[in-house]
Formats: C-alpha cells, structure tokens, sequence
C-alpha cells in the first residue's frame, strides 16, 4: 500500500517521529541489529502482522541474517504460545523463500532430550541467580520452563544470551498483562548486562509500534527493579 498516496498527512508525521526523533534524537543509540530485533520482537508480541512483514523485509536488508530472525521466532513461542507465533513464521518463510534464501536453515540446537533439563536449569540460573536450580522441582510447569523454555530454546545457537533475553522483555511489554513475568525478565536483563538505561532504550524505540500504555507500563517495570 502506498501511504503517501491514501494518507500522506498520517504517514509523514508518522516516519519524521519515528525516523528522525526516536531514532535520531536517542541518547543511547542501538546497534541496528538489535533495534531490528527489539521492534520485531515487540511486533510479534503484539500480534502486528502487516507491520511485522514490513519490518522484516528491511531487517534483512539492513541488520539481520535469517538465522536470527528464525531464532528469534521460534523462541517466541514459550512466551505467546504456536497459535500466535506460527502466522508470522508463515509471513518469515514466504519472504524468505520469495529472496531465494534456502530453508531450512542450518540446525541451531545444542541440547538432545536428555540434556535439555541441565543446560535449562544452566541457563536460568545464570540470568536470575543460583536459587534458580531447584526451581524446576516446583512442578510440572516449573520443570517445563527448566526444560522447553530454556533447554529447548534458550541454550540454540543464533542468538546470545544477551539477546535472548532482550527479546523476551520485548515479547512480554507488548504483549500487556504480563507485568509480574515482565518484572522478573527486567531483572533478568540487568543481572546479564541489559542494563537500565539499555532497556529504557529497547522501549523507546519500539513505543511506535506498540503504543504509549504498554510503553508506559514496561517503563514502570523497569524502574522498580531498582527499588
């Protein structure tokens, strides 16, 4: 769709906020993979379909390899359930097939069946601290979050540690109604070296796409975890 033809006012105002004061005017720039990473990753959190396919095509012009927007989709899934990833794993493999990329990619998984519990409770333990490692005895879910959350998707290549859990802030901010997940994955992101102001910026630059409320909840998030 051609905006400048059907609502030119709209979408004027609307790329000289985005492209000139959000980006321009940040006070502590993001690399442009993980811009791309942050505002896809809010997109997919907020169901934004059309605005996710836009986005993607200049991703892969610009910043990201299909490797980590793949990873980045299917780690979604632990946190928005299939039902709501797999229309933009769709949209991610149309477009990746229409530029002649080949797929599948090249397998990213470094843990089998039996060791996906261990690297998980690896994992969470070194996001939120060493209590973590008996948590998966609280539980069938609990076990599940160990094993499928961070076994299964958390210890893949692709995607630093970093990142996995910059994408995670993003997929629970968007989403909304998810503020207490959001407050542990806020700590999470500072006690790995997301820190504060970084995740303040991550919020920023998706505030576009995601909208004031949940832009303003995800703040407040963020600066209670230094409370």
């Amino acid at each position: 769709m051609d905006y400048y033809r059907t609502d030119s006012e709209f979408i004027e105002r609307f790329n000289d906020f985005v492209f000139n004061e959000v980006i321009c005017e940040s006070s502590l720039p993001l690399e442009p993979s993980t811009r791309y990473l942050a505002i896809l990753s809010a997109l997919i959190g907020s169901q934004s379909m059309e605005a996710f396919s836009e986005m993607l095509d200049k991703a892969l012009d610009d910043a990201l390899d299909p490797i980590q927007i793949k990873e980045m989709l299917y780690q979604s899934t632990a946190y928005l359930g299939y039902g709501r990833m797999l229309p933009f794993l769709n949209i991610a493999n149309k477009i990746m097939l229409k530029r002649g990329i080949n797929l599948p990619l090249p397998e990213q998984a470094t843990t089998t069946r039996q060791t996906r519990l261990e690297k998980g409770i690896d994992a969470q333990a070194e996001i939120f601290g060493e209590q973590m490692r008996e948590s998966w005895k609280n539980g069938r879910i609990n076990q599940w979050l160990a094993a499928n959350c961070f076994g299964d998707y958390y210890t893949r290549n692709g995607l630093t540690l970093k990142q996995r859990e910059m994408i995670t802030f993003c997929f629970l901010a968007a989403q909304g109604g998810c503020e207490a997940q959001l407050a542990a994955h806020v700590k999470g992101n500072i006690n790995i070296g997301n820190d504060k102001n970084f995740l303040l910026e991550v919020i920023l630059q998706c505030l576009p796409y995601i909208g004031y409320p949940r832009s303003l909840n995800a703040i407040a998030c963020i600066n209670q975890a230094e409370k």
